[in-house]
């Protein structure tokens, strides 16, 4: 039987985020002895937690002292700096691994489908996001921030992590991570106005109490709310008592910030509801702003609520749009894949059809939760991987060591980095952000860190760049 001593289990696991963590955290409580191999595209672990926690939340971040734990443990290995379909492919891992985990998140953004979505001036979110933490895939990307208006559209906890971070005091975020490109962009801002869109009424909201009530306390930034964007269609009202306590929670805010006197901040963030984006508009191929349809809420037969335009339709002038309207899986090597849907087709995390390969996280049941939903997604991954390795269900890797795992790796991506490489590169990040006291200056490039990487190992110094 695998799992033991003589015939240890053997996963590898496709991705370094939360998903792909508590995946390895649970494999290590199964009792089995079980030799995990972690892979990730990028020469850091950690996935969205580096590089989609907006860098106000150090809190959330957290997180990764947990990850640590996990890593440290005899069992464990990261491989990083490698793609997938690249330098290991799907061959190889049926070759060196009894199993495999794909815990590679949704890092496509969700599209519109309207007119002018791809002008100048007109991003997904996700992108923007990706820009100020640093990651590497958008260190390139240029947000023109002289405009003194912006439309975000959406209104989940990634639109309330962009607008706050637009209407934030650049003095206050250069006490945080944000990559130091961003900063010196904000800084120059002319942005004071910026507007939330929601398509849905108030209390479809997708955003959570905390993130919604952080804007309140910004300072120098009114947030404004016209009282009759509150008024809630019967559907709704209907269904109050009922609801969420973080529905209710919203709702409460949003009413404290309609109520509020505005003093006259600098900054404003705005909240409209009951609109739904239908082009953006332009001039001469420059965003110019936002024509919206004005909606109303239906009951449906099955009880949800859905909308309904109204024939109606106002216009927004912006310079600057962009799109938090959700995340999107991306199609992996080999493996089977949703288009509709953005994920991995599986039950109960077995990937449809394959024996001995598994999913956990966004790749596996879409964009939603936070980062601690992902313990108990994964929980149940590794339980069916366990069940099925107890049941005699997983192939027999012909090459299974964990030496020959390395060699061919080595042969195929020599600049692979290791989890004692991040440690490294953490600790310099550390000390850059301590020269202006900041918790950390991120490498954005992923030459930029094995450059440093190399330099530190050496013994040399690096100057900061």
């Amino acid at each position: 039987m695998i799992g033991t001593s003589e015939t240890p289990l053997r996963v590898a696991i496709i991705g370094s985020g939360p998903s792909g963590f508590y995946a390895a955290e649970h494999l290590q409580q199964s009792g089995l002895v079980v030799h995990i191999d972690m892979y990730d595209r990028l020469p850091t672990p950690f996935g969205l937690v580096r590089g989609g926690v907006a860098p106000d939340h150090d809190k959330i971040k957290s997180v990764t002292r947990v990850y640590d734990k996990i890593a440290d443990e005899e069992d464990f290995r990261f491989f990083g700096n490698v793609e997938f379909g690249r330098d290991i492919d799907h061959d190889d891992l049926r070759d060196l691994y009894h199993a495999v985990i794909y815990a590679t998140g949704a890092r496509k953004s969700r599209r519109l489908g309207i007119p002018g979505e791809d002008l100048p001036g007109s991003h997904p979110a996700p992108a923007f996001v990706g820009w100020y933490n640093g990651h590497p895939d958008f260190v390139r990307w240029r947000f023109d921030l002289t405009h003194e208006r912006a439309v975000v559209i959406g209104v989940g906890n990634v639109a309330m992590d962009v607008a706050r971070i637009l209407a934030q005091s650049p003095d206050a975020l250069a006490k945080t991570d944000i990559a130091t490109h961003a900063l010196e962009v904000l800084r120059a801002s002319k942005v004071n106005h910026v507007i939330v869109i929601g398509r849905r009424g108030p209390a479809q909201s997708a955003f959570t109490p905390k993130e919604l009530k952080e804007l309140g306390a910004l300072e120098g930034v009114d947030v404004v709310i016209d009282p009759a964007e509150l008024d809630l269609d019967p559907a709704s009202a209907g269904s109050l008592e009922s609801a969420s306590d973080r529905v209710k929670k919203n709702l409460a805010h949003l009413a404290d910030y309609a109520a509020r006197p505005r003093p006259g901040a600098r900054r404003i963030i705005e909240f409209r509801f009951l609109r739904s984006p239908i082009e953006i508009l332009n001039t001469d191929g420059n965003v110019t702003g936002v024509r919206l349809s004005r909606n109303t809420l239906i009951a449906g037969e099955d009880g949800s609520i859905r909308t309904k335009a109204t024939g109606q339709e106002e216009i927004i002038e912006a310079g600057l749009v962009l799109r938090a309207v959700g995340y999107l899986g991306a199609p992996l090597p080999g493996v089977p894949f949703d288009t509709a849907r953005g994920v991995i087709p599986n039950v109960l995390g077995r990937v449809d059809g394959r024996p001995g390969e598994y999913v956990a996280g966004w790749i596996k049941r879409g964009p939603t939760g936070i980062i601690g939903t992902n313990k108990p997604d994964a929980g149940e991954t590794v339980a069916a991987l366990i069940a099925d390795a107890k049941a005699g269900l997983l192939p027999d890797p012909p090459a299974g060591t964990r030496a020959e795992a390395e060699a061919r790796l080595a042969h195929n991506r020599p600049a692979f980095t290791t989890y004692a490489d991040w440690q490294i590169l953490d600790e310099l990040e550390r000390g850059r952000g301590a020269e202006t006291g900041a918790p950390r200056r991120k490498f954005t490039r992923v030459s930029d860190m094995l450059d440093a990487l190399a330099e530190a190992k050496e013994g040399t110094s690096r100057p900061a760049r």
